[in-house]
């Protein structure tokens, strides 16, 4: 990967340093994307069947995968893959229990008091990659925090694949999580049909899950709609920075370099370093590593977009690590822990020699639907939250009304709103007459 030293980069340098390689809102895409949201509202089912057809090469005849297509799966893996998935599933659902919120309720002032619930959403469409590598874990990401959220209508969509039908091990994984509703379409298609729903399938209140440029956009033009569907995050090709001081193992670095890079020719690797000489024995591990990476020729492309940092001190990686706010973060430093508290910006961090980023994509326990493209600035991961939402309440006694009545009465004077003012004026001095 190519090396830059970061003190002898100028401002604009270093903003070229931490730029994603594509920008996922290209004018052709959000024209195309448009073109499939408008034709798959109008025609339905028959826009689903022609897009699969057009993108995918398959004739659809039955959208929706039966139970039993599910369940014959899942009897069919091999034993071995059954205790991998049940293992991953027990710490996803370890982990997301210890998030289910609790009400809270307090009285603000005497006889006001005021609560906010939680509840589920009450649909939740996840969407579910395909294509190359069938993404096993992120049906159990979305699935398991869904049902412990308590969403009574979790609706799996995913491509089909060349031979026309999704691949087993996700029919396996979707019969673990008890998923009743899996239909077979993927692409910004299926995100059409989660938004507006079609003869076949249900509409969604909200929308989950990774997926190609167009899948993103597709997420991102329906989440603007008014009254349509609320989204995830924002989420597109995948992406790791390492920060590696002299002591860390490069064998180890690379090899999480290579496992991000595997995903997509898109994905983004960096490694943030100390030296010059870990920077060159990193290179060399990754040239020894990619050698037979059955994914050669995919992490290829994405290494061409990927660099090596090196850094002055940790001050200067962290502050290079919070701007970028990577997607992983991978930390293999001395004392990793003790940094925690100064990394702001990250998807999920991955601390120590012995955290490899992949434990968190498939079953350490922490969701691995994460934001990209910088947007963990501002957003968190999948989390069982995400599937609810919360309402707030409020009580008030007469009493608590006549305490609290003037100052309502005068900021609503304050802005002009008398019927607002009236809403409480009219209740106090009927209070005055009872």
């Amino acid at each position: 990967m190519r090396v830059l030293n970061w003190d002898m980069l100028d401002t604009a340098d270093k903003v070229t340093a931490l730029s994603r390689p594509i920008q996922l809102s290209g004018e052709s895409i959000r024209r195309s994307v448009a073109d499939i949201l408008k034709t798959v509202r109008t025609k339905g089912d028959q826009a689903l069947r022609d897009y699969t057809k057009r993108f995918d090469g398959v004739e659809l005849t039955d959208m929706k995968v039966s139970g039993k297509a599910m369940r014959a799966a899942w009897l069919a893996l091999p034993s071995a893959d059954k205790r991998a998935m049940q293992t991953a599933k027990a710490n996803i659902e370890t982990f997301h229990k210890a998030q289910i919120p609790c009400s809270i309720e307090i009285e603000t002032m005497p006889g006001v008091v005021c609560r906010r619930v939680p509840r589920p959403v009450d649909s939740a469409g996840l969407y579910v990659p395909g294509g190359s590598a069938p993404l096993v874990s992120t049906l159990m990401m979305l699935a398991v925090p869904a049902k412990i959220a308590g969403v009574e209508n979790r609706i799996v969509v995913t491509p089909p694949g060349k031979d026309g039908k999704v691949n087993t091990n996700i029919l396996a994984a979707a019969y673990l999580c008890a998923v009743e509703d899996l239909y077979m379409v993927g692409g910004a298609q299926a995100i059409a049909a989660l938004a507006y729903g079609t003869q076949t399938i249900p509409k969604c209140v909200k929308i989950f899950g990774p997926g190609n440029a167009y899948v993103a956009q597709a997420k991102a033009q329906i989440s603007m709609e008014m009254g349509g569907p609320a989204i995830d995050l924002p989420a597109g090709p995948s992406e790791a920075m390492v920060l590696a001081d002299d002591k860390a193992n490069p064998v180890f670095v690379a090899a999480d370099l290579l496992s991000q890079a595997e995903h997509d020719p898109l994905a983004q690797v960096i490694c943030v370093c100390a030296s010059q000489e870990f920077a060159d024995a990193l290179n060399a591990q990754i040239v020894t590593q990619i050698a037979d990476l059955p994914r050669r020729e995919i992490a290829q492309q994405s290494l061409q977009g990927g660099r090596i940092i090196i850094a002055p001190d940790m001050e200067t990686m962290l502050e290079i690590a919070n701007a970028y706010a990577p997607e992983h973060l991978i930390v293999q430093t001395e004392n990793a822990e003790n940094i925690m508290d100064s990394i702001r910006n990250a998807g999920s961090v991955f601390l120590g020699p012995w955290t490899p980023e992949s434990v968190g994509d498939y079953a350490s326990g922490t969701n691995h639907t994460l934001p990209t493209f910088g947007a963990a600035r501002a957003y968190s991961g999948v989390c069982v939250e995400s599937f609810m939402k919360f309402i707030s309440v409020q009580s008030l006694t007469r009493a608590g009304l006549k305490s609290i009545g003037p100052c309502v009465e005068r900021l609503a004077t304050l802005e002009g709103l008398e019927a607002h003012r009236r809403a409480v004026r009219l209740r106090l001095e009927d209070g005055e007459n009872s």
